[in-house]
């Protein structure tokens, strides 16, 4: 008898100890503003510093929302908020321009619990994208909504429609007319070949995203990803940040990545989800893994970018191929870290 009873109170000791452990992962988020052409002698320092303090002030707000007991993906949502409402990054307000001068947004969301999903791509009118990619994940039975029948289920789930000027910024129009005199010079150059044109944009104008990752206090991973897609761009383009294992990807007991970089690399070397199969099937680490995929693979083939990816331990890899990439990470316990180049 009192064998038995010693074994039915270590066996509830040992449970009471898992579920606490359980409760207690190490909570971390990481956080990017987009890679690419980032030079230090282009930006003042007070230019600097206010990438430095809105990257500082989003990872943060989803720290606090894990540190609080939150869940990973309402942390993805809060930071990846307050980077899609500054006119610094190439989402939400900061969005670039179409070629005819609009601004088209994608965003997606993954949950590495459920492995649950939403997207939303070509939105015009909804003032934070990723918000509208969550609505998708938890109303809908589906992945990926389009243009306007996206924004006609926004209207269902009550999200208030902005005009598409509510995206307008000065510096995003210069960037714009500078584009379409390279993109109209090189065609004429090129016979009207305009892939072959947009093939000789300079990068800062090829891409720009901002996303998170983030691990709570239960174990749960989620990724998000939100953008304004490429400068200029034509036809209904749409890059990899709402395509599920391309741009964003998350799994409980693998890893979490966000992409950043020209998207039509990350789409066709499925980025974000070969990362997080190498961890899963190689047993390679996050940094290793998401080393080789970026700086390996993506090379190989002329791709541009970069990610930020978390495993199930709070370990975070921010691997980038291009001059800069605007990151920033927060691991239980630690303070904010805030990067711009590889050194700092």
């Amino acid at each position: 008898m009192n064998k038995l009873y010693l074994t039915f109170a270590l066996c509830l000791g040992l449970g009471a100890n898992s579920v606490l452990a359980q409760e207690q992962s190490p909570i971390t988020i990481a956080i990017h503003g987009g890679a690419g052409t980032i030079n230090a002698a282009d930006l003042t320092a007070e230019q600097q510093q206010a990438y430095r303090d809105k990257l500082t002030e989003a990872v943060n707000r989803g720290y606090q929302i894990l540190e609080q007991g939150g869940e990973s993906v309402d942390a993805v949502k809060a930071a990846i908020n307050i980077l899609e409402n500054s006119p610094l990054f190439n989402a939400g307000v900061g969005a670039v321009y179409t070629f005819d001068g609009g601004h088209e947004l994608d965003a997606s969301i993954m949950d590495g619990k459920s492995m649950n999903a939403g997207a939303v791509a070509g939105i015009k009118h909804i003032k934070n994208p990723i918000d509208l990619a969550i609505a998708v994940m938890h109303k809908s039975p589906h992945v990926m909504l389009y243009g306007e029948g996206a924004e006609e289920f926004a209207l269902t789930q009550q999200f208030d429609l902005v005009p598409n000027s509510h995206f307008d910024t000065a510096h995003r129009y210069s960037q714009l007319l500078d584009a379409k005199a390279s993109i109209i010079k090189a065609e004429h150059a090129n016979g009207g070949d305009y892939q072959a044109s947009v093939s000789m944009l300079k990068a800062h104008y090829k891409f720009g995203t901002v996303g998170a990752v983030a691990l709570d206090k239960k174990g749960n991973l989620a990724a998000g990803t939100s953008t304004g897609g490429m400068t200029a761009k034509r036809f209904g383009r749409i890059g990899d940040s709402p395509v599920i294992g391309a741009g964003t990807y998350a799994e409980n007991g693998v890893c979490a990545v966000s992409a950043t970089g020209h998207g039509e690399y990350f789409i066709r070397y499925q980025v974000a989800g070969d990362i997080c199969a190498k961890v899963k099937y190689q047993h390679k680490t996050i940094i290793q893994a998401a080393d080789e995929v970026i700086n390996h693979t993506l090379v190989t083939a002329g791709g541009t970018g970069g990610v930020i990816a978390i495993d199930q331990q709070g370990n975070i890899a921010t691997p980038f191929n291009t001059q800069g990439m605007y990151r920033a990470t927060r691991h239980q316990g630690q303070e904010a870290k805030v990067m711009i180049w590889r050194e700092n």
